[in-house]
């Protein structure tokens, strides 16, 4: 071979570099949804403990925020049985701003004002994450990919009553194609390039706060070598 032709071959390679795939998401391509993070639905929960979930939830509430992604809070009997949202989420999304679509269904998917919040985002990438996943999370996770619709479950921002019953709802939505991703994961994605300067202090100022030993990492990070 030439050295011409592995020259434009070597170009043609880094040119296609430069495009990330479709799959990944962005800013932009997608709209999050976050189910029933209310107290009495937490106290079930025993896959994952009460402050890992508490700070993915932050990770995620926050990440949307910061990267203004359509954003749509769901309850259900939030007055009557579930009790409020966690304090993570009421801090990025307060109750005096935000709609909360309080629900009697199950699936959110099934109720019309919840539906229709959704699918007026014109997003045809979902992020789902919320409590408890057999349940709040595959209802709408299978109805929107029955309808189309590219699913993401942010399995660490996700909680049910056991280990198992998280796992199989997974592995369901799984078998119907959603893909599992994880708080950090979902956060590094939207910001995806360090360059990013108008949110790269927002970005390590979340993880700070709620990003354990990783958060602790970008901490020493710009203390002890100033980076």
């Amino acid at each position: 071979m030439s050295l011409f032709a592995v020259s434009m071959l070597c170009i043609s390679f880094v040119a296609n570099a430069q495009k990330p795939a479709d799959a990944l998401l962005s800013p932009t391509n997608h709209a999050l949804v976050m189910i029933d993070h209310e107290s009495q639905m937490a106290f079930a929960v025993e896959n994952i403990t009460t402050p890992e979930l508490r700070q993915n939830t932050a990770i995620v509430a926050g990440a949307s925020k910061i990267f203004k992604v359509p954003t749509i809070v769901t309850t259900v009997a939030e007055k009557s049985f579930s009790g409020p949202v966690f304090p993570e989420i009421m801090e990025f999304y307060p109750p005096s701003t935000t709609k909360y679509y309080d629900r009697t269904t199950m699936n959110t998917w099934e109720d019309v004002p919840t539906y229709k919040a959704i699918t007026a985002t014109n997003k045809k990438k979902l992020v789902l994450a919320g409590l408890w996943t057999g349940v709040c999370i595959v209802g709408p996770a299978l109805s929107a990919r029955a309808e189309g619709y590219e699913v993401y479950v942010i399995t660490d921002a996700c909680g049910d009553v056991s280990e198992e019953a998280h796992k199989m709802a997974i592995d369901r939505m799984v078998q119907a194609g959603c893909v599992p991703i994880t708080s950090v994961q979902y956060i590094l994605e939207l910001q995806r390039d360090w360059s990013r300067q108008e949110t790269y202090k927002p970005v390590t100022d979340l993880m700070k706060r709620f990003g354990g030993s990783y958060g602790l990492g970008i901490q020493y990070a710009h203390e002890m070598l100033k980076h």
